[in-house]
């Protein structure tokens, strides 16, 4: 519950206060998002499947964040960045949509 108020509240400050993301950072930005909910979505399944840990919830979403940008980063170096970035949403995408039918078939049993 802790964990939804938390979403909530920095959705909200986020609206109000219009944070401005340095364009350093802006390609970057969507992928990790992308990385975030991959690693929000396989907690969510854990949690559902029984084997949840925190401590492997806050390693994944820190290093799917992490290695998504660092690829992203090296694509950005080697000139094909679009390439890896567009490799990365999809592989991380098809994981994705993996949990997000476990989960459904958990909760509606189907």
């Amino acid at each position: 519950m802790i964990a939804v108020l938390g979403l909530v509240v920095g959705v909200v400050v986020g609206l109000f206060v219009r944070p401005e993301v340095p364009a350093v950072v802006e390609p970057y930005l969507p992928i990790a998002v992308v990385a975030a909910l991959d690693a929000v979505f396989g907690g969510l399944r854990a949690m559902l499947d029984g084997i949840f840990d925190d401590k492997v919830f806050v390693v994944s979403f820190l290093s799917n964040v992490v290695v998504a940008a660092l690829i992203v980063f090296l694509g950005d170096k080697l000139g094909v960045g679009a390439q890896l970035s567009t490799g990365v949403v999809v592989v991380l995408g098809i994981r994705i949509f993996s949990n997000a039918a476990a989960i459904r078939r958990h909760i509606f049993r189907a």
